[in-house]
């Protein structure tokens, strides 16, 4: 399985399955590289050797001889239907912007569907504006459940010490909205009815222990608003960012009945 790179990259990123222990071994330094883990909280080279095994999925790009990024999911099952759990996606700093993020995301939905599977979710943190950017936008994966500290505390930095408040997404891989989206087709026009912001000094305050706790409080504050909007049976449909780097999610009633 192989992907070509847009124009704007530099080498050809190739994304294959994983099956080796040697090449899950890398896939645990990448951990390090991206998020700082300790080792508590850092998954081992044989989990991701067991989800590869059980029906799963592990995935690595590669430029070259070099694992650029890899994507992990497992299986799940709810209410009579199979579906991929996909727990986690890390690309090296020096290939991020990229899209191999995406590229990865993609190559998960295409050996989805040789499998017959409808679905593929993940978690995201409701502050990281351009993760849910492309989740939102560039996927067309869409989010109506909220958990609060899903992982309870983190060593990772870039937590900033805060709950590991997370998102679903949910990825309905036949669903007309991820059709027309990966079609390029026009995009499924839903009325926006609300807006939650995220401000991008959202980083520098997660950074600085005096900032802190307005990141505490914008995290309390949109939680309280999206898990209304999702009580009332709405959904996050998309993300818009402006030139300052402020986001805003868009909620709006889903029009697909995909459910399980």
């Amino acid at each position: 399985m192989s992907v070509k790179p847009s124009s704007v990259s530099s080498a050809e990123i190739a994304i294959r399955q994983l099956t080796e222990l040697a090449e899950f071994k890398l896939c645990v330094e990448m951990q390090l590289a991206v998020w700082g883990y300790n080792e508590g909280d850092l998954i081992p080279a044989r989990m991701f050797l067991v989800a590869q095994r059980i029906g799963g999925q592990v995935l690595g790009a590669y430029d070259g001889d070099t694992m650029a990024g890899f994507a992990m999911s497992l299986p799940g099952y709810r209410n009579g239907h199979a579906y991929l759990h996909s727990h986690m996606l890390a690309v090296l700093p020096e290939y991020r912007n990229r899209s191999i993020g995406r590229w990865l995301k993609l190559a998960q939905r295409d050996e989805a569907l040789t499998r017959g599977i409808a679905l593929i979710e993940w978690t995201f943190d409701p502050l990281e504006i351009k993760n849910a950017y492309l989740n939102m936008e560039k996927l067309g994966a869409i989010s109506r459940r909220y958990k609060h500290n899903f992982y309870g505390p983190s060593s990772s930095p870039l937590q900033g010490g805060l709950p590991t408040d997370r998102l679903y997404a949910e990825w309905w891989l036949r669903s007309r909205r991820v059709e027309c989206l990966l079609n390029d087709e026009p995009p499924v026009d839903l009325e926006v009815v609300a807006g939650v912001t995220v401000p991008g000094s959202i980083y520098d305050w997660k950074k600085s222990p005096e900032h802190r706790p307005q990141a505490l409080a914008l995290q309390t504050k949109n939680r309280e608003l999206l898990e209304m909007y999702f009580r009332d049976g709405l959904s996050i449909t998309g993300v818009k960012r402006d030139a300052a780097g402020n986001g805003t999610f868009q909620i709006a009633r889903w029009d697909e009945d995909w459910v399980y």
